[in-house]
């Protein structure tokens, strides 16, 4: 079953990630540009083994799911695609700021 989580929202950009069976598989990063189009990443985790005949497949689901405004027939959206490894999630902590 996949399931997809918003878990991040600006004015211009969304972030995404996809479950699949209950584990990460993919994240999608979307920037609303000015002109009315989208631009989009997608990062797929190796480690869901992913096929290259899955691709077009899941960004047609995720544009008719969440973007009904734009679409990649008409030009108004793309995607870069990446193929990659979760290395970790590093985030600021108080102790890695600076003090005068």
């Amino acid at each position: 079953m996949m399931q997809w989580k918003r878990t991040l929202r600006t004015a211009s950009s969304e972030r995404f990630l996809l479950l699949r069976d209950g584990k990460e598989s993919a994240a999608v990063d979307l920037h609303y540009l000015a002109s009315g189009t989208v631009s989009g990443t997608v990062i797929l985790l190796k480690s869901a083994g992913w096929t290259e005949d899955e691709i077009p497949k899941l960004l047609k689901s995720f544009d008719e799911d969440f973007l009904p405004d734009v679409d990649l027939e008409h030009g108004t959206l793309t995607y870069t695609v990446v193929l990659g490894e979760l290395i970790g999630v590093f985030e600021a902590n108080e102790s890695d700021e600076a003090t005068d």
